[in-house]
């Protein structure tokens, strides 16, 4: 018998928990609407939102952790009231929100406090911090939604704060255009997402986390199917996995920090969140438990192989986490106690993502924003803060014990050959692999940067440590990566939390193809094999300039043309269309608009185009109506939303 979903009403000092979405958007409102009269103090503004909002949320997860059901609702207001149709604006904060609560204004806070000095000589750093804060705002209604249209609007919140944030630079073309990309990218996921709401209410009749799930039993393995592939779609969109991968390594055209924030505390995780909190709708089909394993196997070795060919340091870090939220859907994908793996993974992930983006930026900053690890070499020398604790997200990564990556990604990786077929050596081999690629293209990157001969360009007299207010939250985040992982799993501490809402099965309890042992010692040896031939490789530098290249690495360099796919299937299609469209309008309806201009009146001139641009929306506006309402109505004839 299935278990029922239920959730308690929020009292006490859980009945807050809408300050933690409300106190970082006022602060965002603030800074815009005061415009420049901010700019002396609105950065600390920024800072002390999140800072405030981690003191509350971590008051917050403490005081859940004294409730026997472990999980509130609070009901502010009816949202939507139209019809059978019931959306409630409401919140809740259970086990699963909690912890990404945690991650969101933890880290978080870390990375405003270190964007204060790293945007110091930037003229729009107020402008820039309320973007910051309202990026932190909407991600905390994705988490605390009490239903799915609540996490949609999080989920377009986030999406239109990335796109003002990785666009930030407006004066810089590349920065324009990725931002435009990822915005685009991101609405075919959104669409996705859209769909599998609008199912959800005509076949299950309400949005509300826990009427949808109560009633997946009553749905068709048909149904859950579709439904789930939407939601997979949305999923896909949000976190960079395969085939909607392309706009996140482009995202690094944006400021640092940014950069820190969207990988590592933020954006990307919400695909993750989404199928994890959706876990009865995945666990009822195995069908679909399969693609979200098939997607996340795909995308990590995507990931690992085009990261093991850049040079731009940040690109490289951006490959790296396509390929670290790909092991993520592996464990959702997987199911049981995977989901809880999936979760560790993620913020152990925030934790050393976060320390590697920052010091980047701190490599930058020494190094006149030069991005080129190729041009780097030596660096250990002058930046030892910034090497020690880069060293420490390098560790934890690549899964060397007892560092956070080891604890967090090897039980994937075991969980991947825990299963019953053949699947367990293809999913556990993409997932091993994985592992040693990762090694090898991770130990490329930190040797080629901080070890080696020096080989700076001219302009570059003499590298420098960045100030404390950037190296104090390196330290902080270096300690994250060496210990958090190791924590999340003693005991199954993290695990047991959120058992409540990922179920109560345990981890490595299935008997796999291999034995646990043997998983680590292969885990272990493809690392160290990884991480030893890249430095023998790289441990003397690297040529400057493109050197000839076989077909792997060429492909690699150009992303194994997946920009060059999507836009000979998308892009190219789709302005042929328009096109066209916009010749048959020209040829066809200009006529009927123009006859029906004359009728009401003729007229010359302005009034004319007046006149005839009415009639024109006008009639578009009735086919378009038109067109919906035939399509409506054969979507109910054909029973596809019965």
């Amino acid at each position: 018998m299935e278990e029922t979903v239920e959730y308690a009403q929020a009292t006490g000092l859980l009945g807050g928990v809408w300050l933690l979405v409300a106190i970082p958007l006022v602060s965002a409102a603030i800074l815009l609407l005061l415009g420049r009269r901010a700019d002396r103090w609105g950065h600390w503004l920024g800072v002390a939102a999140i800072g405030v909002a981690f003191v509350l949320g971590l008051s917050f997860f403490f005081q859940l952790r004294g409730l026997e059901n472990k999980s509130v609702e609070l009901s502010l207001w009816d949202f939507l009231a139209v019809g059978d149709l019931r959306v409630d604006f409401g919140l809740l904060f259970d086990p699963l929100a909690a912890v990404f609560v945690l991650l969101i204004t933890g880290v978080g806070f870390l990375i405003h406090l270190y964007a204060v000095e790293y945007m110091a000589h930037d003229a729009g750093r107020r402008r820039f911090f309320a973007y910051f804060n309202l990026f932190v705002a909407a991600m905390l209604l994705l988490v605390l939604g009490n239903n799915y249209v609540m996490l949609y609007f999080g989920w377009e919140g986030v999406g239109l704060a990335s796109y003002l944030l990785i666009s930030f630079w407006t004066e810089r073309p590349s920065a324009a255009t990725a931002g435009k990309k990822a915005f685009l990218m991101n609405r075919v996921g959104d669409a996705g997402l859209a769909i599998g709401i609008f199912i959800m209410f005509a076949t299950v009749g309400t949005t509300q986390y826990d009427e949808v799930f109560n009633s997946v039993g009553a749905l068709t393995g048909t149904t859950v199917l579709i439904l789930g592939l939407l939601l997979l779609l949305g999923a896909a969109g949000k976190s960079g996995q395969f085939p909607l991968q392309a706009w996140l390594p482009d995202a690094m055209e944006g400021p640092t920090p940014v950069s820190a924030l969207i990988h590592a505390a933020t954006m990307v995780t919400a695909g993750v969140y989404l199928i994890a909190r959706s876990n009865p709708i995945f666990s009822a089909n195995s069908t679909l438990q399969l693609v979200v394993v098939s997607v996340g196997a795909l995308t990590l070795l995507i990931g690992c192989i085009i990261g093991a060919a850049k040079d731009d340091i940040k690109r490289v870090l951006a490959w790296s986490t396509v390929s670290q939220i790909g092991y993520m859907f592996v464990g959702v994908g997987l199911g049981g106690g995977a989901y809880a793996l999936a979760i560790i993974h993620l913020l152990a992930h925030g934790f050393f993502k976060a320390n590697m983006f920052l010091g980047a930026g701190s490599v930058m900053h020494g190094m006149k924003d030069q991005v080129d690890i190729r041009r780097f070499g030596g660096l250990s020398k002058h930046m030892k803060i910034t090497w020690l604790t880069f060293m420490m997200g390098w560790l934890a990564i690549i899964g060397l014990p007892p560092l956070s990556g080891y604890f967090s990604k090897e039980p994937i990786i075991a969980s991947a050959f825990e299963r019953e077929d053949w699947t367990a050596w293809l999913f556990g081999g993409a997932a091993l692999l994985g592992a040693g690629l990762t090694a090898f293209y991770m130990t490329r990157l930190f040797v080629l940067t901080f070890h080696g001969p020096q080989r700076w360009t001219e302009d570059i007299e003499h590298p420098h440590e960045s100030p404390k207010l950037m190296t104090i939250p390196l330290i902080l985040l270096a300690a994250g990566s060496v210990v958090a992982g190791g924590l999340m799993a003693w005991n199954d501490g993290v695990a047991s939390w959120l058992a409540p809402v990922l179920g109560e099965e345990a981890a490595g309890a299935a008997h796999g193809v291999l034995s646990h042992t043997v998983i680590t010692i292969l885990s272990l040896l493809v690392t160290v094999l990884g991480a030893g031939l890249a430095w023998f490789l790289f441990r003397a530098g690297t040529a400057t300039a493109p050197q000839p290249a076989g077909v792997l690495v060429t492909a690699a360099r150009r992303n194994l043309y997946t920009d060059a796919v999507n836009e000979a299937v998308f892009e190219k299609p789709g302005i042929f269309l328009t096109r066209a469209l916009v010749y048959l309008d020209n040829r066809g309806i200009d006529g009927l608009v123009n006859g029906l201009a004359a009728a009401v009146g003729g007229g010359s001139g302005r009034l004319r185009r007046m006149q005839t641009g009415f009639v024109r929306s006008y009639a578009t506006s009735i086919l378009a109506g038109a067109l919906l309402v035939m399509a409506a109505f054969l979507a109910v004839q054909a029973g596809w939303l019965a």
